[in-house]
Parts: C-alpha cells; sequence; structure tokens
C-alpha cells in the first residue's frame, strides 16, 4: 500500500503523553551506542524536559556512560566534576552553572538543566566510580579559556617538560587578540602560519606523551581536548568571514572528533548521548545543506560508525514562546513563536491533531517521510517576523530521523540570573 505524507502521518503518528509512551523509542534505540537527542529551538523548555527523561531511561536502562552537550569544555567541565564529585566546592548546581556565563548563556544554565544536573549528581553518588556519567562540552568556542587550562595543568602537573614551552608558545601567539568583546572579531585577526603550526604541534605532543600525565579525576582527557579546542577554534574563526559553509564543518568536525575522545576515556563499551540542535543531528544528507556544501554530527557519526550504532530524534513545535535575542550577543527576550508556516512539517503534525505525537522511522515506514518538505529551525537569534525566509529548512524527514518527538504547543525554558536580562514581549 502506498501512502500519501498526510496518510502516512494518521498512520504512523504513536501518542505522546506521558513518560511511559517513550519507551517505544527507548525500546527502537536497541543497542545503539550513540543517541543523538535534538531540538528546534535552544530555547524551549519541553525539549529539554523530554530530553532529561529520554536521557535519565537510557541510563538508568541501557546503561550509556556519557552526556555531550553543544557547549563549552571547560564550562562543562564544571558541571562534570560536580555531578562526579571530584570538585571540593560545596556549591549547589545552581553556582556550578554560572560557569557558563558566555553568551547565550540561557542554553546550559537554566532551571531545566539544573533539574536534571542535580538527578545526575544523585545517580552518581549511588555508583563506583567507573560508573558515574559524565557530563561533556564539545563546542568550540572556549579558545582562551581552553589554553589557559592547559598552561594552569601542565605549570602544575610538569613545569619542565616540553609540552608546557608549546603551550606557552602557542598562548603567546594568540594573546594580543585575547579579552576581545565578540568571538566574530577574532576572525578579524591574522594569524600567522607560526601560530597555527604551534597549535597543531601541541595537540599532536599531548597525544602523544598522554602516558606522562597521571589520569586522575579526568585530567588527560581534559588536557587533550582543550587541546583539540585550541586547535580547531584557530581554524574555526580563520574560516569565518571567507567561507560560512567550511566555518561549520570545521566546528562539526570538531565536535565529532571530541565525541570520540569521550569515547575512547570510556573504552569499548562506552555508551554517550548527545544534545544538540536538530540541524547538528539530523543527518544533512536528508537536507540542503549538502547542496551548500555543508555536512554536520549525524551524518559524520552515521558514516564513521554502523548503521545499528547511531540513533537520531528530532523534536520540533508547532507554536508556543521561546527564550531568544533578537541580535547576537544582546540580552534574551521571551518570544512568542506563531503557528508553523502552512505546509511545513510542523504546520502537517497539527492538522492532523492537536496534540503531542511521536514516530518511529523503520524499514517498514521511513519510504512515507522521504519526500521533501519545510521543517522549522529556531536559533539563539530568533525574529519571528522573518521566520517565513529563512527558518525552514527543506528536509526528508524520514531520512534525517530515526525518531520525532512533535509537542504542539511549547513553552519558554526558564533562565538561571547570570548577569543577563529578560524581557517579555
Amino acid at each position: 500500500m502506498k501512502f500519501t505524507l498526510e496518510e502516512a502521518v494518521n498512520n504512523y503518528a504513536l501518542p505522546f503523553q506521558s513518560d511511559k509512551d517513550l519507551s517505544t523509542i527507548i525500546e527502537a534505540i536497541g543497542d545503539a551506542k550513540i543517541v543523538l537527542l535534538g531540538e528546534a529551538s535552544h530555547g524551549t523548555s519541553e525539549f529539554y524536559k523530554v530530553r532529561a527523561r529520554l536521557s535519565k531511561m537510557l541510563i538508568e536502562q541501557k546503561g550509556f556512560s556519557a552526556i555531550a552537550v553543544e557547549g563549552d569544555w571547560p564550562s562543562s567541565q564544571q558541571v562534570n566534576r560536580y555531578i562526579k564529585g571530584y570538585s571540593e566546592s560545596k556549591g549547589n548546581v545552581q553556582e556550578v552553572l554560572k560557569a557558563f556565563g558566555r553568551w547565550p548563556t540561557w542554553m546550559w544554565a537554566n532551571e531545566e538543566i539544573a533539574e536534571f544536573i542535580d538527578w545526575l549528581k544523585m545517580h552518581n553518588d549511588k555508583m563506583i566510580p567507573v560508573k558515574k556519567v559524565g557530563f561533556y562540552g564539545i563546542d568550540l568556542y572556549s579558545l582562551w579559556e581552553s589554553m589557559e587550562e592547559i598552561i594552569r595543568y601542565l605549570s602544575e602537573s610538569n613545569p619542565a617538560g616540553a609540552d608546557l614551552d608549546l603551550a606557552k608558545k602557542a598562548f603567546s601567539c594568540f594573546e594580543p587578540f585575547n579579552g576581545m568583546p565578540d568571538h566574530y572579531a577574532i576572525s578579524t585577526a591574522h594569524f600567522s602560519q607560526v601560530c597555527i603550526d604551534e597549535v597543531s604541534d601541541l595537540l599532536s605532543s599531548i597525544r602523544s606523551h598522554t602516558k606522562h600525565y597521571e589520569d586522575r579525576q579526568e585530567t588527560t582527557l581534559n588536557l587533550k581536548v582543550n587541546a583539540l579546542v585550541t586547535k580547531n577554534a584557530e581554524e574555526y574563526y580563520r574560516a569565518m568571514l571567507k567561507d560560512n559553509a567550511r566555518s561549520w564543518n570545521i566546528r562539526d568536525e570538531h565536535m565529532v572528533e571530541a565525541i570520540n575522545e569521550v569515547m575512547n576515556h570510556y573504552g569499548e563499551d562506552a555508551k554517550i548521548i548527545v544534545w544538540e540542535h536538530n540541524t547538528h543531528i539530523g543527518d544533512a544528507r536528508a537536507t540542503t545543506m549538502q547542496e551548500d556544501g555543508m555536512l554536520n554530527v549525524g551524518q559524520l557519526l552515521r558514516e564513521q560508525f554502523k548503521k545499528d550504532d547511531v540513533y537520531a530524534v528530532g523534536f520540533g513545535t508547532h507554536r508556543g514562546t521561546v527564550i531568544a535575542a533578537k541580535e547576537w550577543g544582546v540580552p534574551y527576550e521571551k518570544i512568542e513563536v506563531p503557528p508553523a508556516r502552512q505546509h511545513s512539517w510542523e504546520d502537517l503534525l497539527h492538522q492532523s491533531g492537536a496534540f503531542d505525537k511521536l514516530f518511529i522511522f523503520n524499514e517498514e515506514n521511513r519510504k512515507y517521510f522521504s519526500g521533501w518538505i519545510g521543517h522549522r529551525a529556531i536559533g539563539v537569534v530568533y525574529n519571528p517576523e522573518y521566520e517565513q525566509y529563512g527558518n525552514y529548512v527543506p528536509s526528508q524527514i524520514g531520512n534525517r530521523y530515526d525518531a520525532f518527538i512533535f509537542i504542539d504547543q511549547t513553552n519558554a525554558l526558564e533562565p538561571l540570573k547570570v548577569g543577563v536580562t529578560v524581557t517579555d514581549i
């Protein structure tokens, strides 16, 4: 039997009313080692809460060992140390999340994440050290913080070592640009080839000398990924003003490298959950991104691992409110999300019934969801009055994801107060 997309939606939609309904996705995940949990915006409460519930189920029922998020490595390390009991600090989770001080702070310094981090800490407190779940940031914006972490650690652990000399030389190359108020400004800097070679040499040297460092409280992993951030961030910033597709690819390739470093740290039985925007975790080959020469995390992981090892879950909403900003770097606002554009994926799901639902795409039904359709994506910068022109990514939904969760009406998440203000409109 052949279905139209509208008929397939009606035929294969499953109700999503409680955590029990999420068990369908957990079952479909099977023995996957990498589960990618998306979001259609960086400021929707329900996306964070449902991802947290799925993550708890994966940790408790399938033994997942780590969570990787679209955030900075040094800031996320503060969370990792907190939930694993490494930190000497007796502060609470709200204090720990203040480490996410870089705009957009609300992505990780929010009430929804605070609740989940508290749960992770309570879970870990009951586990032996090797079974404790980790929390890691896999983005690459933390150039200066990562370099400072490298210098601090090498100064303390191996003050006479060659790696420290390399790190100091690399840091001196970049230091004139430290403290720039906007990371985009770094892209205008003209780094010499010497600087570029020095950060590459530093990463290579650290990787070859890991036996020299005591791997206490994940210090070796921390050193390696901070060095990886330094190398890839430099390349990313150089590419930003010249080639948007190239800078995008550098960033997503870095995220995959960081994921692989974390998985290598946990060993052959590692299982990792990744929290990122749909545009990163949904296979780029099933979108028009590929026409612009862009790849992403979902595509790269599917290419690197066996088919059944990677499972991607997309998210979407029809209308509601969201936390975002009207321009890069300005204070966030709670913004109204208008009803989805007519004939978009979100509109189709709403028209089939204004209630929450989920889909499992498999060999039986995937072909019915392989037609092209606009799929809404909201970033940290969002202007709903312009959304008709730039917020819908043409996608083959059934090929982009392995499952999809639709929440008809959503609400803005609750940011923690970390030195920014909120404006309701």
